[in-house]
């Protein structure tokens, strides 16, 4: 992590200190319907899912080709992000070899991000050149699915670990790969995969 940075990394992003955290874009995953909304009784559903290299947001509405994308009632939770030793720390607990993070249907997964302080903050992601400021909205608590799909207890582990909806207020481009997070909090990356105090959240 570097020192508090006076400069901007875009105009309308202005915080007096901003902390700079090095971090890794793993995966992007897209995907233009629901395979577990609303599906309790139907089982999953088989939809196409990419875990694209690069994808584009809009601001105020999403990644272009997600199903969340220009949805009204998602405007605030349009796209969330998952930190990866969140699931790892799952996958500890429960025993279990590597989990999907596919299977979560969480867009963005990070290394090195520690989410829980970006509830209610607005943040950048600087990636490949392209920065996007988002605005940290509720946790993105689990839904049962994840016993089925995960390994059973998954549901239940991954309380407090299940990432936060955010929205999204610039456009721009994300890319796997190396990323900073300029955040107006400071944040400890050795804590990322640990649970957050839990919110109330509408969506599992």
């Amino acid at each position: 992590m570097s020192q508090p940075d006076q400069e901007s990394p875009e105009p309308s992003f202005r915080y007096g200190n901003a902390f700079r955290y090095d971090i890794e874009i793993l995966h992007l995953v897209v995907s233009a319907g629901h395979a577990y909304f609303g599906r309790a009784k139907d089982g999953a559903a088989d939809v196409p899912t990419e875990d694209a290299e690069r994808v584009e947001i809009v601001a105020g509405k999403g990644i272009v080709g997600d199903r969340f994308f220009g949805k009204a009632a998602h405007m605030d939770a349009a796209l969330t992000l998952l930190a990866a030793e969140g699931l790892e720390a799952v996958a500890a607990e429960l025993g279990t070899g590597p989990l999907d993070p596919a299977l979560t249907r969480r867009n963005v997964i990070l290394r090195g991000a520690q989410l829980g302080p970006l509830v209610g903050v607005e943040f950048v992601l600087e990636s490949d050149g392209s920065s996007v400021r988002l605005r940290g909205g509720r946790p993105a608590h689990p839904c049962a699915w994840m016993d089925r799909m995960l390994a059973p207890g998954a549901h239940a582990a991954m309380r407090g670990r299940g990432g936060l909806r955010c929205q999204p207020l610039t456009d721009g481009t994300l890319r796997r790969g190396p990323a900073v997070l300029v955040s107006p909090v400071p944040l400890d990356p050795a804590r990322a995969g640990e649970a957050s105090a839990l919110r109330p959240g509408r969506l599992p």
